[in-house]
């Protein structure tokens, strides 16, 4: 849903709620757009990343109890 949100990169980083990273892709962007559209990708996908991770290790802990 998110990588559907690239085509706009800035709107992609708020919606992961990193408005330090929103700063630095609305400079991307407006120098030139595909680095702005690489930036998004790569926020998005350590977003991901570290919502799965969250999830693993609730269920870790969950098992353990």
């Amino acid at each position: 849903m998110r990588y559907l949100l690239c085509l706009i990169p800035p709107l992609a980083i708020l919606s992961c709620g990193k408005p330090g990273q929103f700063l630095l892709n609305i400079i991307l962007t407006l120098c030139a757009y595909i680095p702005g559209v690489i930036h998004a990708i790569l926020v998005v996908n350590n977003y991901k990343a570290d919502k799965r991770n969250e999830k693993l290790i609730k269920a870790i802990q969950n098992s353990k109890q």
